[in-house]
């Protein structure tokens, strides 16, 4: 009997059962080939995909260190040292 069902796709048009694999693959790609003999790619995406709220809390204080950086930045200033305020 005919039924129907849901799929996703990752960016290159590859089928997926769940978004997370979808998503997996897509990271993967992203990395490229990681280590010796078969690739850790996709191994290191599963794990960013599990870790992703502390990931995204990582780029987020980055961003934050960089208009830090930005705005303290003087013409005067060689580069070496960025003075620092707290962050409100």
């Amino acid at each position: 009997m005919a039924h129907s069902g849901t799929g996703f796709f990752d960016s290159k048009g590859n089928y997926f059962r769940s978004p997370e694999e979808a998503t997996i693959s897509d990271l993967a790609g992203l990395l490229g080939r990681v280590g010796e003999g078969d690739s850790l790619a996709p191994g290191i995406a599963n794990m960013m995909l599990e870790k992703r709220k502390d990931i995204e809390k990582i780029f987020a204080d980055h961003d934050t260190m960089l208009r830090i950086s930005a705005s303290s930045k003087r013409d005067d200033d060689d580069g070496t040292v960025a003075r620092l305020r707290p962050v409100s």
